[in-house]
């Protein structure tokens, strides 16, 4: 991975332009207390198109984020969590999202972890747009619960 980091010290969520480092976001949630870090990390994959656009409302976005974090923290019990989201023009291969959690048990830190990616993909206002050769088209990302993201369903 590349880029900076997950976030300045003491941020623990970020949309980011750049790429990231796993290892960082891994490492900003690690503590003495901890007996389980999980980590996901979404990355483009390769469907028939050449690139994947994510537009966000950054400010919006990030308000999201952080209080999907806090529900998580209290919800889960976790010790600690980050949460960095790509903006941007993104590849095949390249990272969207990562999410890392510590908690003091591992189902702790898988259910949280969980929670937190499927309320960002159900709430935070971030846009994906397919290109490829059949053109270019927006998936529907967010607000719609029944809708699920990976059947890459077109918006009507």
């Amino acid at each position: 991975m590349t880029g900076e980091g997950p976030s300045p010290p003491g941020r623990k969520i970020l949309i980011a332009e750049e790429g990231f480092s796993m290892d960082e976001a891994i490492e900003a949630v690690k503590r003495d207390d901890a007996g389980a870090v999980v980590a996901f990390i979404g990355t483009v994959r390769d469907d028939g198109i050449d690139s994947l656009h994510l537009e966000t409302y950054k400010e919006a976005a990030e308000e999201e984020l952080l209080a999907i974090r806090e529900e998580a923290l209290a919800r889960f019990g976790l010790l600690e969590a980050v949460v960095i989201h790509r903006s941007g023009r993104l590849r095949i291969g390249d990272e969207i999202v990562i999410v890392a959690c510590s908690a003091a048990h591992r189902r702790e830190a898988f259910d949280g972890c969980r929670y937190i990616l499927e309320e960002l993909k159900r709430r935070a206002p971030i846009w994906k747009k397919e290109v490829g050769p059949a053109g270019e088209r927006w998936l529907e990302v967010g607000g719609d619960p029944a809708h699920d993201p990976a059947r890459g369903r077109e918006v009507p």
